[in-house]
């Protein structure tokens, strides 16, 4: 008996000790999780507040916002500056023309990414490695931009042409690495069984390894997206006599200058653009070329965390 009194009191002690590390353990985590949420707030405010700002100031008036240094909802609500940049159909134009380029160039971006990353995951296609080491060496060293600039514009003289914006950046070394990376974790037993049935490579690519790929390749289509989107420099420099090619951010970089400039060089810029307010504008040109690129984060979000980490664990 007093053995087994002597055992239930050592159970009683046991989970009396362990109760109490339980609870300063929930404790603990109960503090790190509103510390956690408290730090996260502070991050997402930083980050939603100015955009919060600038869309409130793109509808306020100059003498506004000259006054008051931070407000969120304008006292006199005014869309010039609204006015202004779609007051010439130029602006139209240069979103279609962004609409073209982005889906085209992602287009262009995804079918050389995953052919290219699907050939070089196959550890039985001959020179392999050679290839692995030449994507590689891209990824640290370029031609630069006067090269680039040649061979472009001479060598394959794609100058004023769409083509000069989606052919030079047709594949990013990184983003293959890690989609080949991806496709290497797929089970092999799946195409194996598949090239049994008859299947080719190309019908295994696009019937079972596509279909097992659409986190990592939403997530990358949305990085190619954006990277387009927002591009200007290409289209700057090899649509020097294509104006009518130009897509949005060139149009509305024109803008920008036009606001900063004196009324003559803006009659000598573009007859069609009226007089810009000259703050205002600046926000209006950030929220017009900001939102509809973010209008495609909602659709691909639930792709966009899991493709972001399979493909970038494995080796």
């Amino acid at each position: 008996m007093s053995e087994a009194k002597l055992v239930s009191s050592s159970k009683k002690k046991l989970t009396e000790s362990t109760g109490a590390v339980g609870q300063n353990a929930t404790v603990g985590s109960r503090i790190f999780d509103v510390l956690n949420y408290l730090f996260l707030t502070l991050v997402a405010l930083t980050t939603i507040l100015p955009f919060v700002y600038i869309i409130g100031a793109s509808f306020a008036s100059e003498y506004e916002i000259a006054t008051r240094p931070m407000f969120f909802i304008p006292q006199d609500v005014t869309v010039d500056a609204y006015k202004f940049i779609f007051s010439s159909n130029k602006i139209l134009r240069g979103f279609e023309n962004s609409i073209f380029i982005t889906v085209c160039g992602t287009a262009i971006n995804l079918f050389f990414t995953v052919t290219m990353a699907y050939a070089l995951s196959k550890t039985r296609l001959r020179g392999r490695n050679f290839f692995l080491n030449l994507v590689i060496f891209s990824m640290f060293f370029s031609g630069g931009m006067i090269p680039g600039y040649i061979v472009v514009a001479n060598i394959l003289n794609l100058k004023n042409t769409f083509w000069s914006v989606l052919l030079p950046g047709a594949i990013s070394a990184y983003n293959m690495m890690i989609v080949k990376n991806f496709f290497q974790g797929i089970p092999q037993e799946l195409e194996e069984s598949a090239s049994i049935d008859g299947c080719t490579d190309i019908g295994i690519l696009w019937k079972i390894v596509l279909p097992l790929s659409l986190p990592v390749l939403a997530t990358f289509g949305l990085f190619y997206a954006v990277g387009h989107w927002n591009a200007y420099f290409g289209a700057m420099i090899y649509m020097t006599n294509a104006k009518e090619k130009w897509p949005l951010q060139v149009l509305l970089r024109e803008l920008i200058i036009m606001s900063n400039g004196s009324a003559g060089d803006m009659a000598n810029m573009d007859a069609d653009f009226v007089q810009p307010p000259e703050q205002s504008i600046k926000m209006a040109v950030i929220v017009v070329s900001t939102v509809p690129i973010m209008c495609v984060y909602p659709f691909l979000q639930k792709y966009f965390v899991k493709g972001v980490m399979v493909g970038a664990l494995k080796g």
